[in-house]
Formats: C-alpha cells, sequence, structure tokens
C-alpha cells in the first residue's frame, strides 16, 4: 500500500473516532494484503482471505477481514467486501475469574496497600469497562458517577460507576490529593496501556498463588457480566451496559463456565 493511501486511510478511521488499537489492527490488515498482492482486486482479495483461514484462527481472520473491508469502504468498493468466517462458539465459557477469586484478589491488593492496581481491578469488575474505556475514565466522572462514550455511529454508551465504587474512589483521590484528569495514567502521567495492564495482572497473580489464565483485564469485564445476571436476571439491559450492538452477543453470559459446569456434573450426577 503506497504511503499516500495508507494516509489517507488513517485519516478515514481517525475521522471515525476509533480507538488506537481498532486503528492499528486496520491498519496492519491493508499494509499485510498489498505485502502480498500488487494490485486491489477481487481476485486477490478472495486469495487474500484463503490465505488468512489457512494462517490463523478464525476470531483473528475476522479482524483482518474488518480492516480489509474497512479500507474497501473508505475508497468507495464496498462491493468487493469479503463475509466473515463462523465462529464456532464453545457451550461454555473459558478463562473467567471467579468471583471468590476476585474478591480474594481484589482484598490482598488491598492488604498490600498496592491501592492504584486495586483500583484498575475494582474499576473492570464493577463497570464492565474495556480497557480502552477505562482509560478515559477521570475524577470528573468519578465525582458525577459516570461516563459517557459516543460509538462510531454516535450511538451513546453510559459507563456507571456504583455508589460504593464512587465513594471509595473518591477517599482515595482525597488522600492522594488528586483533584482532577484521567485518574489511570503511568509514571509519566500517560495514559496506561492494555499490555502495562496485563503484564502487572499477571504479576499479581503470580504473587498470590492466581491462575494466570484467569487474571486478564478482559476476565474481570467478563466477571462483571456474570455477576450482573446472577443478581439481576435482565439481558438487555446487561447488553446496553456492556455496549453490545447485538443481543446475541450478550447470551453467551448466560452460560455458565467449564468450572462451574464441572462442579454441578459432580454434585448432580450420581447415577
Amino acid at each position: 500500500m503506497e504511503e499516500s493511501y495508507e494516509a489517507a486511510f488513517r485519516t478515514y478511521l481517525l475521522d471515525r473516532e476509533m480507538s488506537e488499537s481498532t486503528i492499528r489492527s486496520y491498519l496492519y490488515a491493508a499494509r499485510q494484503y498489498f505485502s502480498r498482492y500488487a494490485r486491489l482486486c477481487p481476485k486477490n482479495l478472495r486469495d487474500y482471505k484463503i490465505f488468512l483461514i489457512e494462517t490463523y484462527r478464525p476470531q483473528t481472520v475476522n479482524l483482518r477481514l474488518r480492516g480489509i473491508n474497512c479500507y474497501l469502504e473508505s475508497i468507495g468498493k464496498d462491493g468487493w467486501k469479503l463475509s466473515s468466517v463462523r465462529v464456532q462458539q464453545k457451550p461454555f465459557l473459558e478463562n473467567v475469574i471467579s468471583e471468590a477469586d476476585y474478591l480474594y484478589f481484589k482484598n490482598c491488593l488491598k492488604r498490600d496497600h498496592q491501592m492504584y492496581w486495586y483500583f484498575v481491578v475494582r474499576f473492570l469488575t464493577a463497570t464492565g469497562a474495556r480497557i480502552s474505556e477505562l482509560v478515559q475514565i477521570k475524577v470528573e466522572h468519578v465525582k458525577i458517577g459516570y461516563l459517557d462514550l459516543y460509538s462510531k455511529g454516535g450511538k451513546l454508551r453510559r459507563i456507571y460507576i456504583p455508589a460504593s465504587l464512587r465513594s471509595e474512589t473518591l477517599q482515595w483521590l482525597k488522600e492522594t490529593g488528586q483533584k482532577s484528569g484521567f485518574l489511570f495514567v503511568n509514571k509519566k502521567g500517560q495514559k496506561i496501556t492494555a499490555r502495562g495492564i496485563a503484564g502487572q495482572l499477571k504479576h499479581f497473580a503470580v504473587l498470590y498463588d492466581l491462575d494466570p489464565t484467569v487474571v486478564y483485564p478482559h476476565s474481570f469485564r467478563h466477571r462483571f457480566a456474570k455477576s450482573f445476571l446472577d443478581r439481576c436476571n435482565d439481558l438487555s439491559m446487561l447488553a446496553d451496559l456492556m455496549g453490545h450492538e447485538s443481543i446475541e452477543t450478550t447470551r453467551i453470559y448466560l452460560r455458565r463456565t467449564s468450572t462451574e459446569q464441572r462442579a454441578m456434573i459432580d454434585q448432580i450426577v450420581d447415577w
């Protein structure tokens, strides 16, 4: 892809207020295509899709396809868009931190005065925020109790900060002397990255003898959804809170984790 096209595509993505991670992913897909094919045409696009299917997992294939389809949209070639591949859903959730382990984890962080990371984990689990959304939360949002975000289609999503978390956070901010600005920044004053958060969470998982496979940022978003449904069986409301465009995406949280399934089988099946 010529640099001029890449610059134009980047501008197109920025104009649609896509996240930094999405922009990087979509640009990568376009670069990957043009590194393999000298010309943009339906045949080469079909060959690219075959290459993806033979090389990557279905989730990655669909991510690359969304990127190349967005590029096609940006140059007015919507008719050349490629269809996504079907992802076989497992009949259970995997690698979701249990409520007991979450409570143990946050209590360990608090006990050891790791308050910054305590609140990272608390906000992820009590709000259901994605990492890209977590880093946008400011002191001002804590004070009013919510953060409003707008999707690329102009749809509003409100992330609520529960009263108990607000109260605890405001007390922490009072102690640290922070009165405004982003809650979660690194030592340089910049917003922390998903990689930085993930790495630190793995460190604490090992320290506290927790299974590292269930201690990662998105696991706490899953925990929010599972805990919400356990207490309030309103799938439609959860879909809105999670920012899902389709309620079908949210239905996965009606499934039990593989650990929960096994425990139930061990308890019930005696024949």
